[in-house]
């Protein structure tokens, strides 16, 4: 039973709650076979579309967004050029039916068949109350009891104290108050009577759980991850499925007695019992064969898609031209995050004599962090890094505002009777006014309220520790932290007089995933903290002492600051300004201005995007209304956040400054002749790997089939227990992503270019297995690009194999402003002038 139950949190959805809301591959459970082996075997399980549809490919072909010469290399790299011909047609003409089937859910079906019993309408109702009452973060009107014992006890300890019963007939309780310790007993027990067959247990609890995979998936995170909640609680998967099997033996019971049969005796004989067994849902030869014909024609229009674009970014990165080495005006380290290309390409054009650099937006500070008026402590830093220091704030003011309607004493008989005509008349004024003319409220998400500007941390350490943390860092770690972070994006020389380090965050008033528009390498939090405490680190004179004997000389005007960058309305606010020497202080108003005005041009390129946004207004002006937006109840899309990301460019940043690529990229800075043994370009792909791979991922299947794998739409959703979202009280928690959030996505598989020498890159990245794998089987792209010749280099089947682009060349653009007032579209790569 306990390997049963591990192969199904193996496939479940691995979606964390809402408040560390991450981005992962919605498919991970399929990774280990190539990403087209892996999308069929998932289709015939469980029934997912998992391409664009015929309809949608050949649209896009006939719109030139798949290049016919493109396409016509894709086939007959496949199939030899003999059959061109034959695959352009099918491809192109041939109708194909594209009914998807699906394993997971015809064993349990026969019930309906059988018995006339619909176990969902009956079942899931309590069975979502229930576990979402128990696991609730502070929404519910009054707690849960027995919060202190696991799942499983609580619903024996309140069955045995109530007078009131879970269950309507009397076996379901007498069992429930007989079961013992070990669940995984219980569960074999429960299934002996609800199937019968040993042989179809694993089939049926497949069934079952992904009738409700969301409810599934995450009490199986919470199970692995014990601070996935901040109010903590015990469960397991399996006493949620034993729960769930108590309630159907009770709707048994209820409508036939005690003399009904397991399902087992029902089930026919050439029944086919192994879920994942090729072409498993295919009555037939014929039909296995259809099936495949279907998914060789997706994967040969899924690959020209894809390469139709990559040829052109390839083809322009091939034209890079040599840095002019020269003193820089400023220099400024962002977050590698999609969302900061743009910023920084303004940046640059506003400040031609600046630097921009991009790593990823912890900034190498493996932290967690506790508000000075903030009872719990929030990582942040990657999911998969573990925090090893606490940072602490002191001396702030109380960011997060109250107002006296959202307080659970109004959903109180008295309490409700009082507040309506009172504070609930002023709350429906105010919620009127708000809609009319969008302000400021206490329900609004902010970055800026991560951290208090005008608070103190303790970075330097106490010798302290709290929750296995440490409390601080001493002045070694500090350096070991800086040297890292500094080496990571090759600026260990040439130094600006201000260097900032600008994390990012963003602030909705409409948005409940509100983490994954926030830092993913912060955890879904905002950078600030992180951004701030490296400024610190840079700035103390034993740290300096230390990296200059290690080789990085720092000189003594050099200054570093913090910053916070917020996506949604694009602003920028700056961290101890105060330590600013008088000699930097008018660079650092000059600078704020060209941040201004980049801001003000980056909110007008964004705005495109906005349908009631009127770009071609000025950048100041357009500015306020995308500021506006971000402040708006009636706003789904306060910003389109990830969508279109298709790229993440390793390299230095005269490998791409010279690209237009539409917001479409992820940016590393790396330079590789400072990395002799090749331990950053390691720490780099292993980051890049997971987080933009799995962004890229959860954006590609959210967007295929937003019902099944994404979120749907976000309109009607319910925050459930502050951990996740449903549509309406009884359904099921959504994850992956809402179709606000993905409908002008185009599922592109990630293409990762570094800055290299092949052979170079294929021993890096072998050292990492679990990394190497996601390259291995083609789920991320990879090309190199020699960084003398500029030679292209495809990793195919475990070799990297010489790539000729077919695009002749990429058009030249010199007001890229002009350009982005024109469409909404996605737009082609150009060349900046």
């Amino acid at each position: 039973m306990k390997d049963i139950i591990s192969h199904i949190k193996h496939y479940l959805p691995a979606q964390s709650p809402l408040k560390d809301f991450v981005h992962h591959n919605t498919l991970h459970a399929f990774q280990h076979k190539n990403f087209h082996e892996g999308l069929f075997e998932a289709a015939n399980a469980f029934g997912y579309q998992l391409y664009l549809t015929l309809k949608e490919y050949r649209a896009a072909y006939k719109a030139g967004k798949i290049n016919e010469k493109i396409l016509e290399r894709c086939i007959t790299e496949s199939k030899g050029q003999e059959n061109l011909a034959l695959w352009k047609s099918k491809l192109l003409e041939t109708a194909i039916d594209e009914t998807q089937h699906q394993k997971v859910g015809d064993l349990r079906q026969l019930w309906k068949v059988h018995y006339q019993v619909n176990f969902d309408k009956y079942t899931h109702p309590l069975l979502f109350r229930t576990v979402g009452g128990f696991l609730d973060q502070g929404i519910a009107i009054q707690s849960f009891p027995y919060q202190d014992l696991s799942f499983l006890e609580m619903l024996k300890a309140v069955e045995k104290n109530s007078f009131s019963s879970w269950f309507k007939s009397r076996r379901a309780r007498k069992l429930l108050l007989e079961a013992g310790q070990d669940a995984s007993i219980f569960l074999e027990k429960l299934l002996q009577i609800v199937v019968g067959d040993a042989s179809l247990f694993e089939h049926y609890l497949f069934d079952q759980q992904f009738a409700h995979p969301g409810w599934s998936g995450m009490v199986a995170v919470l199970e692995a991850t014990a601070n996935a909640l901040l109010d903590r609680r015990k469960i397991a998967l399996v006493e949620f499925i034993c729960f769930e099997l108590l309630l159907e033996i009770d709707v048994l019971d209820k409508k036939f007695g005690e003399n009904w049969q397991p399902l087992a005796t029902v089930v026919p004989a050439d029944f086919i019992k192994d879920i994942f067994a090729e072409n498993a849902f295919c009555t037939d030869l014929a039909e296995a064969n259809k099936a495949r014909e279907l998914y060789e024609v997706y994967r040969l229009w899924q690959e020209s898609f894809e390469w139709s674009y990559y040829d052109e970014v390839l083809k322009g990165l091939q034209l890079a031209k040599p840095a002019a080495t020269k003193k820089a005006s400023f220099q400024a380290v962002f977050c590698i995050d999609d969302r900061e290309g743009s910023l920084r390409r303004y940046l640059e054009k506003n400040a031609p004599a600046c630097e921009t650099f991009a790593t990823a937006g912890f900034f190498n500070m493996p932290i967690y962090f506790q508000p000075e008026h903030g009872k719990f402590l929030t990582k942040s830093c990657p999911g998969p890094a573990i925090g090893t220091h606490l940072i602490q704030e002191h001396e702030s003011k109380k960011r997060h505002k109250k107002e006296v309607h959202f307080n659970k004493v109004t959903h109180s008989f008295f309490g409700g009777w009082l507040a309506t005509p009172t504070i609930g008349f002023w709350s429906a004024v105010q919620l009127g006014w708000s809609i009319l003319f969008p302000r400021p409220s206490a329900s609004m998400v902010s970055s800026f309220k991560h951290m208090d500007k005008n608070g103190f941390l303790s970075i330097e350490s106490t010798g302290e520790t709290q929750d296995e943390l440490k409390v601080g860092f001493t002045t070694a770690e500090m350096v070991e932290r800086v040297q890292g972070l500094l080496k990571g994006i090759g600026l260990i020389d040439n130094f600006a007089p201000l260097v900032y380090f600008v994390g990012h965050g963003a602030s909705s008033s409409n948005n409940t995933h509100y983490a994954g528009y926030d830092c993913g390498a912060c955890s879904g939090r905002a950078g600030s903290v992180n951004a701030r405490i490296a400024a610190y680190m840079a700035n103390k004179p034993e740290v300096r002492q230390e990296l200059k004997e290690k080789g990085i000389i720092i000189p003594e005007e050099t200054q570093f600051l913090g910053a916070l960058h917020d996506t949604t309305r694009d602003e920028v606010a700056f961290f101890d300004e105060h330590i600013i020497s008088k000699a930097n202080q008018a660079l650092h108003a000059q600078n704020k201005i060209t941040f201004d005005t980049s801001l003000d041009e980056n909110a007008k390129e964004r705005s495109r995007r906005f349908v009631y946004t009127n770009s071609n207004k000025n950048a100041k002006a357009v500015h306020e209304k995308v500021k506006e937006r971000s402040l708006c109840l009636f706003e789904p899309r306060p910003e389109w956040n990830h969508a279109t990301n298709s790229l993440c460019i390793i390299g230095e940043r005269a490998s791409n400054k010279h690209l237009f690529l539409d917001r479409r990229a992820f940016f590393n800075s790396y330079n590789y002749r400072i990395d002799g043994n090749g331990s950053i370009l390691l720490g780099i792909l292993n980051a890049v790997a997971p987080v933009c791979g799995g962004i890229n991922l959860e954006y590609y299947f959210s967007r295929v089939d937003n019902y099944r794998l994404g979120a749907g739409s976000k309109l009607p959703h319910n925050v459930m227990g502050l951990i996740g979202v449903a549509n309406g009280m009884d359904g099921d928690l959504r994850p992956g992503l809402p179709m606000q959030m993905v409908n002008i996505h185009d599922p592109l598989r990630l293409l990762v270019t570094v800055e290299h020498y092949p052979e170079e890159v294929l021993r890096i990245m072998q050292i990492n297995p679990a990394t190497y794998k996601w390259f291995l089987n083609s789920w991320i792209h990879l090309a190199v690009v020699h960084p003398e010749s500029k030679a292209l280099f495809l990793f195919k089947n475990g070799e990297f194999i010489d790539y000729h682009p077919l695009t002749a060349e990429i058009k030249k653009m010199e007001d890229i402003g002009k350009l982005v007032e024109s469409t909404a579209e996605n737009l082609a790569v150009y060349q900046i002038l």
